[in-house]
């Protein structure tokens, strides 16, 4: 990659105007945001006084301004999306515009969507409602084109030394299917198989095993014409070595597809992460369908690695288990640096909670936990101080000596590769991406009840 100083100055030049132009646009679209945002919550209200017109005109507003976020969030996708192609060697510069694009975005859409869901049950007339569905619809298109751009920034990492943490091989791989089942145009029928149901448990980088797989899922898409493809995945522990673990990975298609171009690995991601990982492949290619064989070294994890997440299904847990309560009877630590979504979020829950604390750090939360007692904690991820990483690591390392478990969900903007398995490490026992549903985030609390 050229360093700044190597850049020729019709080079800079271009890069602060695509920035400029970034900069305006996005601008643009968060001020559209919070005018819709800012509508839905007067129609909310004006409803609650029974102004059924004046809230017609306020989600007749909304929605207009939802049209126009729309609109504008895929001129400046598609401006992206040329910016990126313009400067292909500039693969770092790439990942941060879409990391950055992709956050502040699934802020102020989470907050549209937990509106659009509640409005959708206050007892609208006809006319509003399919006024309202058309938002939805809008918002909806909105959130696959943010999810297609996580899977173009899953495309572009390239092997890095990340740091070591414990992770599931299925569940890894579920959630690979998941991610890649996100993207609008997806075309793939999956059949996941595995020969055992122990020893999944691993410790090293995660990211690396989605990123084989997102690239094999993407050249199985490329080469589909008439019909789905059915891949199906078989997942089997092949043999041990000393503290390692070889791990077969079988993937079958029902064409005839080259999964890997072995005359041309330099150009297969897959191929070359397969090889940083001192793995091995083997590919047969018959007339109706092609086999791909991976073999993969992972380290089982140590007694401390798998403890140190503490969650209350691993082994390090051995507290008393708590007694059952109902959903009224929680008391819920949300811990969220914006104050707008503080409150959508408890227009979500205050029905249904009766006691939820606020703090807007990591260093307020741990102040509010050690002086009470919570049933379930809500953690953003990005916030200034103390970010909900760190903050999860201090809660389960003052839990370590008590022998107790306190249930955290993340709930965050941080969408991309990799941003799950993070909050995993870090001790948070379940992950929410924005923008989500209102019954996602009650369905999870309820799992931990």
């Amino acid at each position: 990659m050229l360093n700044v100083s190597e850049k020729s100055t019709t080079d800079i030049s271009q890069e602060k105007g695509q920035d400029e132009l970034f900069i305006s646009k996005r601008k643009e679209i968060d001020n559209y945001s919070v005018a819709a945002l800012l509508a839905l919550i007067s129609a909310v209200i004006v409803l609650s006084f029974g102004l059924k017109l004046a809230a017609g005109v306020l989600i007749i507003s909304a929605a207009a301004a939802g049209v126009a976020v729309h609109r504008k969030n895929s001129l400046l996708s598609n401006k992206i999306d040329e910016s990126l192609k313009s400067f292909s060697s500039l693969s770092e510069k790439k990942d941060d515009v879409i990391i950055d694009f992709s956050h502040k975005i699934r802020e102020p859409l989470n907050n549209l969507v937990i509106i659009s869901d509640l409005l959708m049950e206050s007892g609208l007339q006809k006319k509003q409602k399919e006024l309202l569905e058309t938002f939805i619809a809008s918002t909806n298109n909105m959130v696959t084109i943010l999810n297609e751009l996580t899977m173009k920034s899953a495309g572009n990492l390239s092997y890095q030394h990340r740091k070591a943490i414990k992770f599931n091989l299925l569940s890894t791989i579920q959630n690979t299917i998941e991610l890649y089942n996100l993207k609008g145009s997806a075309s793939i029928d999956f059949i996941l198989n595995k020969k055992e149901f122990n020893d999944l448990e691993s410790f090293g980088d995660p990211i690396i095993l989605k990123q084989i797989f997102l690239d094999l899922f993407n050249t199985v898409e490329t080469q589909i014409s008439d019909r789905p493809t059915k891949v199906t995945i078989n997942l089997k522990k092949e043999k041990d070595r000393g503290t390692e673990s070889f791990m077969g990975l079988r993937i079958q298609t029902d064409k005839s597809i080259v999964l890997i171009d072995e005359n041309g690995n330099e150009n297969s991601l897959a191929a070359r992460l397969i090889a940083a990982s001192r793995g091995t492949f083997k590919q047969e290619i018959g007339n109706n369908s092609t086999v791909l064989n991976i073999m993969l070294p992972f380290v089982a994890p140590t007694p401390e690695t798998r403890h140190k997440a503490g969650a209350p299904q691993d082994e390090g847990f051995t507290g008393k288990d708590k007694p059952r309560k109902e959903m009224k009877d929680l008391r819920i630590l949300m811990v969220e640096d914006n104050l707008i979504n503080q409150k959508i979020t408890l227009l979500t829950l205050k029905p249904l909670v009766s006691l939820i604390d606020t703090a807007a750090n990591g260093v307020e939360a741990l102040d509010l936990f050690a002086a009470n007692s919570y049933d379930l904690i809500l953690m953003d991820i990005t916030m200034p101080v103390m970010s909900g990483l760190i903050a999860a690591e201090k809660i389960r390392a003052l839990e370590s000596s008590a022998n107790t478990h306190t249930p955290i969900i993340a709930i965050t903007a941080n969408a991309m590769i990799g941003d799950k398995e993070k909050c995993l490490s870090a001790g948070m026992d379940d992950y929410i991406s924005k923008p989500y549903q209102p019954a996602v985030l009650i369905n999870k609390i309820r799992n931990f009840l």
